[in-house]
This record gives structure tokens, sequence and C-alpha cells, in this order.
């Protein structure tokens, strides 16, 4: 006898309804976001954005696309998404930075088997609040539920970001020269690299992430948000030349800042310059890892890395330090002897 059931796309683990709920959810967040250029409301098929509202003479547009990698993990185990949007914005966002281009706008695609309204709503509001920081405009996204592509409560993120800079002021590190000093800025923790090798440390060790850690948790400073940098950075570009610029993720300081030195030319880092923090004296203690694996693998502790003049080194960290960053002078410029990066 043949089954005469009528399916619905509920059935088969798509919830229209709560899709629409998530949309209704997140408009405030939206709106918050709100910066001129931005044209329309969320719920179309395009974000649409006016070009002619940003004050730029010689406009370049700049685009980036990045996730949050196996972080998202982490954020699971604790139970705890309202943070890892921030993450999001910001690994796509301080990417764009380094060119010298202020981010304007901001889409997200979030993917997973099973939505949970709250979750989302969670992990967007974190999105949004990145944006705010940022100075973007969150215009759109996608929220994609796929059964039999993810398990359980997981879910994936990307993120793509478009900004503008001056085609007179794009910063492409051509200006370096022997003798310019590397300026670190602090990081905020692991940022959104290297947690493959982290959740391998706690699995081997069988670590208890909620133990007492550096004045929170364990669990907790791991979790940390990706610390933004957008800002800061375009305050210190009305008044001082910044010659390039590196954002310190995977690959660590040992890849990142070579990728804007030109030909010629090399970087010297001096290891004990800058303050590293805690967690990361902590997963090398627990993974024995050497000093070279971490530095290829994490950040340390230095988020960013500009270059700049000599004489602007001073007030290059004393400007960070007015918006409540602490920067090094961590290393210099120097000529290529067959090394890309000496250590010291």
């Amino acid at each position: 006898m043949s089954d005469n059931k009528s399916f619905t796309y509920k059935d088969a683990g798509v919830d229209i309804d709560a899709g629409n709920q998530l949309v209704e959810n997140i408009k405030p967040l939206v709106k918050a976001t709100h910066r001129p250029g931005v044209v329309g409301s969320l719920g179309g098929f395009g974000g649409l954005f006016d070009l002619s509202e940003v004050n730029c003479d010689n406009p370049v547009l700049v685009s980036g696309t990045d996730g949050v990698g196996t972080k998202l993990k982490l954020a699971h185990l604790l139970n705890d998404h309202s943070t890892i949007g921030i993450d999001l914005v910001a690994m796509c966002a301080n990417d764009i930075i380094v060119l010298g281009a202020e981010p304007l706008f901001f889409l997200d695609y979030y993917a997973c088997g099973k939505l949970s309204t709250a979750q989302a709503s969670a992990v967007i509001g974190g999105i949004a609040q990145g944006c705010q920081t940022s100075g973007c405009a969150l215009i759109g996204g996608e929220t994609a539920e796929m059964p039999g592509m993810y398990e359980g409560d997981d879910y994936d993120l990307a993120g793509f970001v478009v900004g503008v800079v001056d085609k007179t002021k794009v910063i492409d590190g051509s200006g370096i020269q022997k003798g310019h000093k590397l300026i670190g800025i602090t990081s905020s923790g692991p940022h959104s690299n290297g947690y493959s090798l982290i959740r391998k440390i706690l699995d081997t060790k069988q670590v208890d992430i909620n133990q007492p850690f550096d004045g929170s948790t364990l669990g907790q400073k791991l979790l940390a948000p990706t610390q933004l940098y957008i800002k800061p950075i375009l305050s210190l570009l009305e008044h001082t030349p910044v010659h390039g610029m590196a954002h310190i993720t995977g690959g660590g300081i040992m890849e990142n800042i070579s990728r804007v030195i030109p030909e010629g030319l090399a970087i010297e880092v001096v290891q004990d310059s800058w303050e590293r923090l805690p967690v990361f004296d902590w997963l090398q203690q627990q993974g024995n890892i050497d000093d070279v694996e971490m530095l290829r693998t994490f950040n340390c502790g230095i988020g960013m890395v500009l270059v700049v003049d000599e004489s602007a080194a001073s007030q290059t960290i004393n400007h960070f330090a007015d918006h409540g960053l602490n920067a090094w002078s961590i290393g210099q410029v120097i000529a290529n002897e067959g090394q890309e990066v000496v250590l010291k």
C-alpha cells in the first residue's frame, strides 16, 4: 500500500518559520550597525551601498573573506556563542586595514544542521558588535539550514568585508626600507588561529577548561574574541606615515610580517621585547612546543605589526596606548642575507 503522506520542508529538517523568526530577531542588531552609504534595509536579495557617501577622492575597493576555524568547537564546549561573531568580523576587517582600507560593509554566512534561533541570534549579535566596533555596516547575509551536512548543534561561519582606500594612499609595503622599526600591537589571546593544536593539547592532557586562570578561567581566556584594530589604525594614519602592516594570523609572526617586506630586505625580531600573555606560556609548557613552532602557529601576544620610520616609533606606541592598546618596538627591517626572519 502506498504512503500518501504529504511531506513538508520541516519534515526534511528545514524550518522556514525558524529562519523567518531569526531575521526578525536580528533586525535591531543590523540597524545598530547603520552608517552613511547604506541603502535600504535587511531582507532584500542583495545589500546596497552608495559609494558616493564615502569621503574618498580616488576610491579603490578592498575586499576580504575568512572564517573562525575550529575555535567554533571551543565555543560549543563552553556553550558561549556571544563573541565568536566578533572573531569573524575581526579576521576579515583586520586583513583589509593593513592596506589602509576603511571597512564599509560586511556580510555573513551561517550554515547549520538544525537552526537554533537563540544560538544563531547570539552569533549574529557578536557579528553586529564587531561591525559597530569596526565602523562598518552589516548589510546582509545568509542562513543555511542543511540537515545531513552538519550534525547536532554544529554550525560554520564565513564572513565577507568590503572597504575603501584612496588609490594614492594604498599601503603596500613598497616604501619599506632598511632601518624602519617594527611596532607590535598586543593581541587579546590566540585570536582565531592555532585552535586545532590548542584542542589537541586540551584533549591529550585532559584539561579542565573551567579551571581558574589569569583572573578568569582557562576556557574564557582561550575564547577571548580577536582584537579589532581598525579605528585606532585609521586614526593613526591621519597623522603618521605607515609603510607597511601585517595582520598576525595563520603562520604567526614568522610568516606574516615577511609578506609585506620588499625583496632584498628581511626582518629582525627581538623575542623578549613584548609582554607575552600567560595563555601562550601555558600552551607552550603543556604542549612542549619549541619557540619557532610557537611563533609559526600563534601570534604569541602580537596581533598586528606596523612598519614605521625610526623617528615615528615612540609616537606610534603612545598613540595605541591612548587607545587602550599596549604596543612595543619589537624589531627592525634589515638587509636580507639569506634569512627572511632573524630572531634575536
